[in-house]
C-alpha cells in the first residue's frame, strides 16, 4: 500500500506539473464504499490520469503484455501498473475477459473502486462510441454507483500511433453517481443496455463528444 500510494503521489505531481489540468467534480467521488469510474477513453494515458487524479484508488484493466514483457523494461511495466492496482487480461480471449468481469466483482463488493470504458477502446476520431453493456452490467449486478468521467484533450498528451508523450492542458470532469437497482448477475438484457445507455449519456454531457451510434472497433493488428 504504502508504495502505491507513493507511485500514485508521484505520478499526480507530474501530471499536475507538467499538464497542469483542469479538474471539477471531485466532490461526486463517494468517500467511501464501491464505485465504478465509468470515462470516455481518448489516449493510452487516460488510466493512469484517473488513477493518479482521483481522491481514491482505481483499478483498470490493462493488457496483459504490460505485465509480461521481458528484460528492464518489462519489469518495470509489470512494478507500476501492479502498483496503480491495474489488472491483466487477455485480449480477445472470451474466458479470460469473463474472469476478469468477475475480478471486478470482487473488487467492488470489497468496498473499493474500479475503473471502466463503456466504449472498449480509444477513440481515434474523437467521436464517442455507444456503449458495451458490461459496465451496466457491473452496476446492475453489483448496485455499486457509477461516477461518469468527462476526459477532454487527453488525445494530445499522446497521439495514437506515438509512443512519445507530450505534455498538453486536459480537462477531467467528473459527474454526479448515477445510481442503478441492484439488480444481481440474474437481470434483464434490456436493463442493462438502458443503464449503459444512461451512463454514456452522462458521459457525453460532460465531455462534450460528438456522438456515435456504432460500436468502436480496435484497428486491426492492435
Amino acid at each position: 500500500m504504502d508504495v502505491f500510494k507513493g507511485v500514485r503521489a508521484t505520478v499526480r505531481g507530474g501530471v499536475k506539473t507538467l499538464c497542469r489540468p483542469t479538474v471539477t467534480g471531485l466532490e461526486n467521488v463517494p468517500a467511501e464504499g464501491p464505485f465504478i469510474a465509468a470515462s470516455n477513453h481518448l489516449s493510452f494515458l487516460d488510466s493512469v490520469i484517473i488513477q493518479a487524479l482521483m481522491p481514491r484508488p482505481v483499478a483498470f484493466f490493462a493488457k496483459a503484455e504490460y505485465f509480461t514483457t521481458p528484460g528492464a523494461k518489462g519489469r518495470a511495466m509489470k512494478a507500476f501498473f501492479e502498483s496503480v492496482g491495474s489488472i491483466p487480461v487477455e485480449r480477445g480471449e472470451q474466458a479470460a475477459s469473463v474472469a476478469a468481469l468477475d475480478k471486478l466483482v470482487e473488487i467492488l463488493e470489497a468496498g473499493d473502486a474500479i475503473g471502466i470504458y463503456p466504449e472498449g477502446t480509444r477513440s481515434r476520431d474523437g467521436l464517442l462510441y455507444r456503449g458495451r453493456t458490461g459496465v451496466g452490467w457491473l452496476a446492475l449486478t453489483t448496485g455499486a454507483p457509477v461516477v461518469p468521467v468527462g476526459l477532454i484533450g487527453t488525445e494530445k498528451l499522446q497521439p495514437a500511433g506515438s509512443n512519445r508523450v507530450r505534455p498538453q492542458h486536459f480537462t477531467m470532469r467528473i459527474g454526479e453517481p448515477l445510481r442503478f437497482e441492484h439488480l444481481g448477475a440474474k437481470h434483464p438484457l434490456p436493463a442493462r443496455r438502458q443503464a449503459t445507455d444512461r451512463i454514456v449519456d452522462a458521459i457525453a454531457e460532460l465531455s462534450g463528444q460528438e456522438r456515435s451510434d456504432r460500436y468502436n472497433q480496435a484497428p486491426t493488428g492492435t
